[in-house]
């Protein structure tokens, strides 16, 4: 199990990150991804691995004028 924004989400041999944006449906186009204390760029998502018991957390951008 792994921990998204302070939620347990169930974990697989294999996570990536892109496997986690998809379990929790995130789908906007600007995203934070820290996983544990590392910055994950969006260019490593889909190769990014998730070990058991990882803390993940996803922040939105928002920007605005």
């Amino acid at each position: 199990m792994i921990i998204v924004n302070e939620e347990p989400l169930g974990w697989h041999e294999g996570m990536t990150v892109r496997d986690v944006l998809t379990a929790r449906n995130y789908r906007f186009p600007m995203l934070v991804i820290h996983l544990g204390d590392t910055l994950v760029p969006k260019k490593d998502y889909d190769t990014t691995t998730i070990p058991d018991g990882a803390v993940v957390k996803v922040i939105h951008l928002i920007s605005g004028g």
